[in-house]
């Protein structure tokens, strides 16, 4: 096999290696925020790019966070349902963080992440999904419904009970 017959492969794998370098946090965000556990986290961002490079013909280079958004949706689905299936427990609480005074905003940034995901693991997957797709990923709601195979309506119903139900969480919180 000459050099020439090796360039797709080359710019292919180059391509791979900028969508990994460009997305990889936000991917892994976008999936911590659709409910997959930390402790599957590398192995979920993993799996999308692995998808996103079996499916790289039916990208069109246009919007490859809505193309790779697309993708963590499902491996999310399937790494929650991989969690249900093998009956594990996370932690109850996580050690408490002994750091310098120095580090105190991020320790409360981290503090407030942690109570926002804590929060959003309060959702049924269906609401969760919706959720952070239109109110954290700023999707229309035709967007999202369109991603996620639903009617209009639903996803506007889904939302109003995320909403309602985060409220009522938040509530509860205030009065602990």
């Amino acid at each position: 096999m000459g050099p020439l017959e090796m360039q797709p492969e080359r710019s292919e794998a180059r391509l791979v290696e900028a969508l990994v370098r460009e997305h990889a946090a936000y991917v892994g965000r976008a999936l911590r925020y659709l409910g997959v556990p930390p402790a599957d986290l590398p192995d979920a961002t993993q799996e999308v790019f692995l998808v996103a490079h079996r499916r790289r013909d039916d990208f069109d280079g246009r919007a490859p966070r809505a193309w790779l958004k697309a993708i963590a949706v499902r491996v999310a689905r399937n790494a929650r349902r991989s969690v249900h299936r093998r009956r594990e427990a996370g932690a109850e609480e996580a050690p408490e963080l002994v750091v310098a005074a120095t580090q105190e905003r991020n320790v409360e940034r981290l503090e407030r992440r942690a109570r926002a995901v804590a929060l959003l693991e309060g959702l049924s997957d269906a609401q969760r999904e919706v959720f952070v797709l239109h109110e954290v990923e700023q999707l229309t709601m035709k967007e999202v419904t369109a991603m996620l195979g639903i009617p209009l309506q639903t996803g506007y119903s889904r939302l109003r009970l995320a909403r309602k139900r985060l409220t009522e969480a938040l509530s509860e919180g205030e009065n602990a």
